[in-house]
């Protein structure tokens, strides 16, 4: 049994206190200031306000300024804050990882470095700590409310060391954990399905609007995502076939059914513009990580794999349409053969 300490309680921060508890280990769960109303209300005994499922039975929760005291004594870490709070809270912990044994990283995204290059958020983690840490990469298709509600779910924890024994760490009856040493390709697949998830979203929402299906769209945009994701795996050393199981199709197709970058994306679709319709959703309280992902996205490929530039179209729309006001029809044109 650990002393697990989770950053973040969102969402996916409070639902994988869920599958931990189950596992046997102890759960604290930390939420930054942006959280306070949502520990306030499981502290009430309400339902986890995103997940509407209640905090799993025995899990201690903390409020943004007890910090310290959260991760006093913890031997496991999980950062589960979005994408563009990683670094700050990494910081912010960092000076409380003594005996730390590894950190399980549910975010998902890039990040720059301080030279302004784009790296992949386990790299960005690990530049922020004193002490070298494991990083172990939690991915797959895990919506939030099914795994707070112990429904059948398969994830993927990745890891250049030992990944079978931390999949073992936190596997129940209902969360089945698959095991890889390949988180760079593990990392891709989890930052860049958030973005072709737009895209999915897209052809939803022209059904929406018009009445008649637009499913052998969403289905062609579908396989070119993951052509473009094994391409690009391909070119980062990575392996190509994770683009292919859960990380990858797995992540991408749950995300394209229900996810709030597909809700995004369903919004440009029925004709919103793409300012107006991530106002919307930020107002909400809901994260749509593809946006700035796609950004950070464009500007990796061309840090890194420059000779990708006209092999990426749908990636490349996606950004287009997102941060450029291009019309859809350069999403439907990528999507297609060409």
């Amino acid at each position: 049994m650990s002393t697990i300490t989770i950053l973040g309680a969102g969402a996916m921060g409070s639902a994988i206190a869920t599958p931990l508890r189950d596992a046997g280990h102890q759960v604290r769960l930390w939420g930054t200031h942006l959280d306070d109303h949502l520990i306030a209300a499981v502290r009430d005994g309400k339902p986890h306000p995103r997940t509407k499922v209640p905090l799993a039975g025995g899990v201690a929760t903390f409020l943004a300024g007890d910090l310290a005291s959260a991760l006093d004594g913890a031997d496991v870490v999980v950062l589960a804050v979005s994408s563009a709070g990683v670094i700050d809270i990494a910081q912010l912990a960092a000076p409380h990882l003594a005996g730390i044994r590894a950190v399980l990283l549910t975010s998902k995204g890039f990040a720059p470095d301080h030279e302004g290059r784009i790296i992949l958020l386990p790299q960005a983690v690990e530049a922020q700590l004193a002490t070298p840490l494991p990083i172990v990469a939690v991915g797959g298709p895990c919506k939030a409310n099914e795994v707070a509600a112990r429904r059948p779910t398969a994830a993927i924890y990745a890891a250049a060391e030992d990944p079978q024994g931390w999949a073992r760490f936190a596997t129940t009856d209902a969360y089945r954990v698959a095991h890889t040493t390949d988180r760079d390709g593990v990392e891709l697949c989890a930052a860049l399905k958030n973005v072709y998830a737009i895209a999915l979203g897209v052809a939803d929402g022209l059904t929406e609007s018009g009445g008649e299906p637009f499913h052998d769209l969403k289905a062609a945009a579908f396989g070119q995502a993951l052509a473009e994701l094994r391409r690009l795996l391909a070119a980062e050393g990575a392996d190509p076939w994770t683009a292919l199981g859960l990380a990858g199709a797995g992540d991408l197709e749950v995300t394209g059914l229900s996810g709030r970058n597909k809700v995004y994306g369903t919004r440009l679709g029925k004709g919103q513009g793409a300012d107006e319709a991530l106002a919307e959703m930020v107002a909400a309280e809901q994260t749509v990580e593809g946006v700035p992902a796609v950004a950070l996205a464009t500007t990796f490929i061309q840090q890194r794999h420059p000779e990708l530039a006209g092999e990426l179209p749908l990636l490349h729309a996606i950004h287009a349409v997102v941060h450029e006001g291009t019309g859809l029809q350069r999403i439907i044109d990528a999507a297609l053969p060409h």
